[in-house]
């Protein structure tokens, strides 16, 4: 999940993060060599966390409705191959669309919609996505992500 890009300057390493009054809780990014390792949504603010990066301006603006695809942010994640290939799949669906796990699953490269052991790796994928948003597991209607629920009904929103 190398993209054209990054997260800001090259070899930034950190933890970011900031409350957003929108969803209630903070957004916190994990960055390293200028890429992108996690974002989540705890309900308190990191002690150990920095509040300026250029990537958190990013987030904050589409979390005020600014439409951003992140596309040319780097990620740096790790998960098993066939996870790692849902995961890419679900980055081409585009900003304010809404998909079924089952469109998810015909997407990924290798996996047959209709073999459950492909279903359950997809599920498994959606639940371990570790960069919300930039994997944008909240436009899946069917399945449960790494998002938490109230959070992935308020990103929804903001993309309708």
């Amino acid at each position: 999940m190398n993209d054209a890009g990054g997260a800001g300057g090259a070899g930034e390493t950190g933890v970011y993060a900031r409350v957003s009054d929108r969803l209630g809780r903070a957004v916190e990014l994990g960055v390293a060599a200028g890429r992108v390792l996690s974002l989540s949504f705890p309900e308190e603010l990191p002690d150990d966390a920095e509040p300026d990066h250029p990537l958190l301006d990013r987030l904050f603006a589409y979390l005020d409705g600014e439409e951003d695809d992140f596309s040319d942010v780097t990620l740096a994640i790790t998960v098993p191959t066939e996870q790692r290939n849902v995961l890419d799949a679900l980055r081409n669906v585009p900003y304010g669309d809404a998909v079924t796990l089952d469109l998810v699953v015909r997407m990924t490269s290798g996996l047959d919609h209709e073999d459950e052991d492909d279903v359950a790796t997809a599920r498994e994928a959606l639940r371990a996505n570790p960069v919300p948003v930039f994997v944008p597991d909240h436009r899946v209607t069917d399945a449960e992500g790494a998002t938490p629920p109230d959070v992935a009904e308020a990103l929804r929103r903001i993309e309708s």
